[in-house]
This record gives structure tokens, C-alpha cells and sequence, in this order.
């Protein structure tokens, strides 16, 4: 049953809400004792890695080509291999733009760009060989990402420099099959339009892995940054610019800090950093400006993330800005494997065009537990939609098995203030079953609401507020 409701009717509805029901989640003391007691203790368990005191600059073991087109990948993968093998340290990119294909990084390796320094990726596709992955959630092999590590341990890319994936509506980002991204229907495009369905499909019939060979003839797009089973990771100041697909794409790591990075992608599926299946990550003093989730948390899609069953767990986002995007930090929609513990404060957003601050996407397709999220200290501009957004209703049209039902459960938000957006709080729950539980917000300022503090569609228990004002009037407490 659909529930449009105001902040005081909202408070009548949950008089009387059973008692077993109330248990369901945490306390706000509770709340409190997370952020005393587990955020330190996350923030002391993530530690950058650090490196050999030797650098290799990239071009005193091979010449600059004057020849136009020239890629550099061999010679940049091979220091990079030298670099590891003799004990680590940091492999220099000068200043200057050097074209190559995909680069693999290797343990004790710090991949360091020099200001002014942009690795600029082909766009051909014969030079990107077939590397295991995960897209969108599901396990496969596909073109290999252009800055790729597998089963690596103290790895970072660093520097004031540019990552550039050279993406633009007449290579990659038309592989999505949308004509506002260039493609066009009858003109031999190959685009996902094949290869995402038939991906879905081995997903859901549980086919073996390596039977999931992607590339050419499938139009699967590759990932800008792809670290996989890696420990001890560190991306930092670095610029990234133009991903054909997502930006950052942390899978299976541990120890994780992303720090100081500004991304800016406007392309089709343009996440900026979604750690997957990913324990103990730091993501600070960042900048997002991005066609998709600025950040998004994820453990897996379906079949294979219930398989897997790795969740993400203990992830901080702190001091970061973002402009536009579908959400300033969301967690899911591949969100089988389950998630806990996130931790954001002191952010800033600010955008027409960012359609939500904090949001939650799952669906029955995922199954997985999504609990204990915090929130503190945002302040928001505007944004499109929803200061706090959970769907349980995501992708209503996916193909798969649906009696997969996820819960969400002890999410609070507290001194999270908004000039403008067009609803303050939105949940959409099952109409059948209560699987959204214990939501608070309190301490928060919601102006320029427009269609109402609060929409809750479907079933919800121990939703509540204190210490909320709407549109300058201050809302009553529950008694």
C-alpha cells in the first residue's frame, strides 16, 4: 500500500508499531557507540602502504618515440615489472602525454605521474587481452582494465597527474547502446546490447566462469582502475578523466585508501569509485563529477554475489565533494554479498543534477543484509530527488529469480542539511513483507522541500526523526 506522508502524520503512523518490529535494530546510544568506538577502530586498521626509496624513471630504461600513435605499454609494463621484481619502489611518468594500452601493476609497486604527466589509453581493442573481472556485479573474463592488478600486495598509483581513458561517444562510450552516447541502430555497432543479457544469463544458470569469455563481438566496455584480490592499496592525488565504464573499481581488496583523487567522467555507467566485496577502504578529500554514482558500494550481483557471499565492510568516506552523479554515496545495486559498517561525514554536495546524497538500491534479485550506515555533518546544496533514498524495488524489470529479499536496517543520519531537493526522506519497501527497518534523522535542516518530508511506499517499521526541520517549520518529536 502507497503511504505519501508528511513528517507529523508520519509519527502517528508508527504509534503502537509492535515491539518485535522495534527490536529489529539498533538504538540511536547505539549510533553513538559506533562512531566512538568501531570508527576508530576502522580508521587505526587502514593503513597506506609504503615503498622502497627508489625511483625508475620510465625513460631511462627506454627511448621516447617520435613516431605518431607510438604506445608505450611494453615499455611502461616492463619497468613496471622490473620495479617489482627487484624489491619495489616508485616507477616515474615524466610530464608529456604518452599513448598505451593497458598497464598491469605489480606487488611493491608505486605507479607515480609526475605533474603534467597524462597516460592517455588507446582505444583499439586489439590491445586489450581477456583478464578475469567482475562486471556489474558478475564474474567473467573481458577486455582487461587499462590500469589492472591481480592478487597483488602494496601497490599504488600516485602524483599529480592524469589518468586519461580517452572515452568519448565515438569509441567506448557508444559500446553502451544508447543513441544519446553515439550509437545507432543498423550501423554494425557492437555494444552491450549483447554481451550484458547473455552475462545475466550465465549468471542466473550458475555457468562456470571460465566459460564467460567476453571481448570482441560482446561490447563490454572496460574499467579505468581495477584492482582484484589485492591487499594494501593506495590511489592518491591523481586526476581521472573520461572512463569508458567505471572509474575506480576496487574488487576483493583489503586495506584500501583512496585519497585526494578527482574524477571527472560524464560517460555512460561513469561511477567514480565502487569498491566491491571490499573490507577496511578510506575514501577522502576526493572530488566526484561523474554520469553515474559518484560512490557506490557493491559485493556482487545476484547468483555470484550470493555464491561469493564476500560482503564490503568498513568503509569511510570522509571530506569529499561531489557535483553530479545518481548518488552522492550509494550502496548497490550488486549488493548480493551483503554490506556493513559505512561511515561518512563531513561532505559536501551540490548539483541540479545529483539525484540523491545517500542512496540504497537493491532488489529481490540480490538478497544480502545492507546494516549499520552513519552519517554525520553533510550539507547539501541541492539535489534532484531524495536527501536519503532506499529502494527495495530497484531494476523492477530485471530478468532473474526474484525470492531473494534483502534487508536494510540501522541507517541514521544526523546533522545532514539540504537548501533544496524534492523530498527529504524516500523509501520504497515490499508491499508484503517489512524488510526496511530502524531509520532515524535527527539534528538536519531540509529547506525547498517541495513534494513532502517523507514518502514511504510499501512496508517500513521504526522509521522516525528528531529534531528536524522541514521547509523552516521544526517537526515534533515521537513521544
Amino acid at each position: 500500500m502507497k503511504k505519501t506522508l508528511m513528517a507529523l502524520a508520519l509519527a502517528l503512523a508508527f504509534v503502537g508499531m509492535p515491539a518485535e518490529a522495534q527490536k529489529k535494530g539498533k538504538t540511536p546510544d547505539e549510533a553513538a557507540k559506533a562512531w566512538a568506538e568501531l570508527y576508530p577502530e576502522i580508521e587505526k586498521s587502514i593503513k597506506a602502504p609504503t615503498f622502497r626509496e627508489k625511483d625508475y624513471p620510465l625513460f631511462k630504461y627506454g627511448k621516447k618515440s617520435k613516431t605518431q600513435g607510438y604506445l608505450y605499454t611494453q615499455l611502461i609494463n616492463k619497468v613496471i615489472d622490473r620495479c617489482s621484481r627487484e624489491g619495489g619502489g616508485r616507477v616515474v611518468i615524466p610530464a608529456g602525454t604518452w599513448l598505451t594500452g593497458p598497464i598491469t601493476l605489480k606487488s611493491n609497486v608505486n605507479l607515480h605521474l609526475e605533474e603534467g604527466a597524462t597516460l592517455l589509453f588507446t582505444p583499439d581493442l586489439k590491445e586489450y587481452p581477456l583478464v578475469r573481472t567482475r562486471w556489474e556485479g558478475m564474474d567473467c573474463y573481458n577486455y582487461q582494465p587499462m590500469i589492472y592488478a591481480y592478487e597483488q600486495e602494496n601497490i599504488a598509483i600516485t602524483g599529480k597527474g592524469t589518468i586519461d581513458g580517452g572515452a568519448e561517444i565515438e569509441n567506448w562510450w557508444r559500446m553502451c547502446g544508447a543513441k544519446s552516447y553515439g550509437w545507432e541502430d543498423g550501423k554494425g555497432i557492437i555494444s552491450q546490447r549483447i554481451g550484458r543479457p547473455l552475462l545475466m544469463e550465465w549468471n542466473e544458470k550458475g555457468v562456470p566462469v571460465e566459460e564467460r569469455r567476453m571481448g570482441d563481438g560482446y561490447g563490454m566496455r572496460v574499467q579505468l582502475v581495477n584492482p582484484v584480490k589485492c591487499k594494501n592499496v593506495l590511489i592518491e592525488d591523481v586526476t581521472l578523466l573520461r572512463s569508458p565504464f567505471w572509474v575506480i573499481h576496487p574488487l576483493l581488496c583489503e586495506n584500501l585508501t583512496v585519497r585526494g583523487v578527482h574524477i571527472q567522467n560524464d560517460g555512460p555507467n561513469g561511477d567514480g569509485c565502487d569498491p566491491e566485496s571490499c573490507k577496511n577502504v578510506l575514501i577522502e578529500r576526493c572530488y566526484f563529477d561523474t554520469g553515474d554514482d559518484c560512490i557506490a558500494i557493491k559485493s556482487g550481483r545476484n547468483r555470484d554475489g550470493r555464491t561469493a557471499n564476500i560482503p564490503s565492510e568498513n568503509i569511510i568516506v570522509r571530506n569529499c565533494k561531489m557535483k553530479n552523479g545518481h548518488g552522492g554515496v550509494v550502496v548497490g545495486s550488486e549488493i548480493s554479498g551483503g554490506f556493513r559498517n559505512l561511515f561518512v561525514e563531513d561532505c559536501e554536495m551540490d548539483s541540479p543534477e545529483l539525484d540523491r546524497v545517500i542512496r540504497i538500491k537493491t532488489n529481490n534479485c540480490r538478497g544480502g543484509v545492507i546494516e549499520n550506515i552513519y552519517v554525520r555533518n553533510v550539507e547539501v546544496g541541492q539535489c534532484k530527488e531524495a536527501v536519503l533514498k532506499i529502494n527495495l524495488v530497484y531494476e523492477p524489470r530485471e530478468i532473474c529469480q526474484r525470492d531473494f529479499n534483502p534487508t536494510v536496517r540501522n541507517v541514521f543520519l544526523d546533522n545532514v542539511n539540504c537548501r533544496k531537493s524534492k523530498y527529504g526522506v524516500r523509501i520504497d519497501g515490499f508491499d508484503d513483507i517489512c524488510n526496511v527497518y530502524n531509520v532515524e534523522v535527527k539534528n538536519s535542516v531540509f529547506e525547498g522541500v517541495t513534494d513532502g518530508a517523507f514518502m514511504l511506499n510499501g512496508q517500513t517499521a521504526n522509521v522516525r526523526f528528531s529534531n528536524l526541520k522541514i521547509n523552516s517549520g521544526v517537526l515534533k518529536p515521537l513521544k
